[in-house]
């Protein structure tokens, strides 16, 4: 198992990405803890892992809030004695250009996309330096390494969760934490439906995409968990992509 014995804080893991990588890291040995702000999504994949013979455990967690963090992460460490991994997951999507975009959206985007991992990350980085280890993934997007035509507010989040990211990682890596980031092209979630609201849409996205489909969220995750993982211990500060080629072109 790759993660025997791990203990990991999944954000936003009540659907999508976040709960596929919730569940894989259960098979691998790890004990999650599934947090979302949505509480029936969050118990339901806490019992999912439970039945499949995992370990789980959920917490209620708004992402934008620094008590709740303190909270889930103290919570943790009480119940678990460590905290190794955390995945900050959790995100939204808002289609619309700079003059579609007002400041209650801009404000709300990176509110959720760049604040709550800021927030996550400045929680467990005392827990991992007193253990001297630690592994962070940041969930970015291949919308935080390019400009977008339809995403103005979303894109920025994004690629200030690439640069937080990196500087994290040259900042920590002495006390033993790495920290990387993960930018998935569009994935067949739930958001699927905001990024591409109809089959037009939809299609135009494929047709640039080299392998020529969306990845599925499992995909994604197991990338997550290789970054997480100890076969990965010399990354840090780097960026992963999951786009199926499309920013190969």
């Amino acid at each position: 198992m790759r993660l025997k014995d791990k203990v990991a804080l999944i954000s936003g893991a009540s659907s999508g990405i976040g709960a596929a990588v919730a569940r894989l890291f259960a098979t691998e040995g790890a004990r999650v803890i599934v947090t979302d702000i949505r509480e029936n999504g969050g118990r339901q994949i806490e019992d999912i892992i439970r039945k499949d013979g995992g370990q789980a455990v959920f917490l209620k967690l708004d992402v934008t809030s620094e008590e709740n963090w303190n909270r889930a992460v103290n919570d943790t460490v009480n119940q678990f004695g460590r905290l190794d991994i955390l995945v900050n997951n959790a995100g939204m999507y808002q289609r619309a250009t700079l003059d579609q975009t007002g400041v209650p959206d801009w404000d709300q985007v990176m509110e959720l996309n760049a604040k709550g991992v800021f927030l996550g990350c400045r929680a467990v980085i005392p827990v991992m330096k007193r253990a001297r280890s630690g592994c962070i993934v940041n969930m970015s997007s291949v919308s935080g390494l390019t400009g977008g035509s339809y995403s103005t507010a979303y894109n920025a989040s994004k690629g200030a969760v690439r640069l937080l990211t990196k500087s994290i990682a040259v900042q920590y890596a002495a006390q033993g934490i790495r920290c990387n980031s993960v930018h998935p092209a569009p994935a067949e979630t739930d958001m699927l439906v905001d990024v591409f609201p109809d089959q037009q849409s939809r299609s135009a996205r494929i047709a640039e995409i080299p392998l020529g489909r969306f990845a599925t969220a499992e995909e994604i995750a197991q990338c997550v968990l290789f970054l997480a993982s100890d076969e990965s211990s010399y990354v840090t500060g780097s960026e992963l992509i999951v786009d199926g080629g499309l920013t190969a072109r």
